[in-house]
């Protein structure tokens, strides 16, 4: 068995483990920018989960403009300290939006852009997610309360609202969540590329 018997599982771990806490610090930072309802089971599943590290950054980041840059921050290092352990695994690149970052041979500076660019890409896909989810909620939805649903209409809304004002309903058929899925789509691809090879040229 060669070395990377248990470094693939180790990988794997690592990944799942931050990227799953590094959605859940953005998603903090997305519900109080929308000012989702707080009491709601989710969002309190949320504030509690990350609560420890950005009561320890809000000493020293305070927020900007009413917004809570700790959660940015914090983003922002766990991030910093996944590549560092991959790296240290000996795995040399990552994919960020289909293109592969070599974090191998990136610099400190390097890697905290390309984790800018995860953190933009996560931001992304959260709306992206939630308004397909809203979508296949609609087709199985019973009525009734459910505090997932409620959330998810919150950061869907935002990107939805707007494309309904130039698409309205044609012949009772939403297409708005498919030309908002699309523009989220199209921003990514054009959006994060760019940021990531800046990054590899420091």
């Amino acid at each position: 068995m060669g070395s990377s018997y248990l470094t693939s599982p180790l990988l794997l771990v690592i990944n799942t483990l931050f990227d799953i806490y590094v959605l859940l610090v953005l998603l903090r930072f997305v519900l109080q920018w929308l000012r989702a309802d707080f009491y709601n089971p989710v969002s309190q599943f949320i504030v509690r989960a990350t609560a420890p590290p950005l009561k320890l950054l809000r000493r020293i980041i305070p927020s900007f403009a009413g917004q809570d840059m700790a959660s940015l921050v914090l983003a922002l290092l766990l991030l910093l300290v996944k590549y560092l352990l991959i790296r240290s695994l000996g795995a040399g690149i990552i994919e960020v939006v289909n293109m592969a970052a070599p974090i191998g041979s990136a610099s400190i500076a390097g890697l905290i852009i390309i984790a800018l660019a995860e953190v933009l890409a996560t931001f992304i896909n959260i709306f992206l997610f939630a308004i397909i989810i809203q979508v296949i909620l609609s087709w199985v939805n019973t009525g009734g309360y459910n505090p997932v649903i409620g959330l998810i209409q919150t950061l869907s809304e935002p990107v939805m609202k707007p494309i309904r004002k130039f698409i309205p309903p044609l012949g009772g058929l939403d297409l708005t969540p498919l030309f908002a899925s699309l523009g989220l789509m199209v921003v990514k691809m054009l959006i994060i590329p760019p940021i990531v090879f800046i990054a590899l040229q420091l």
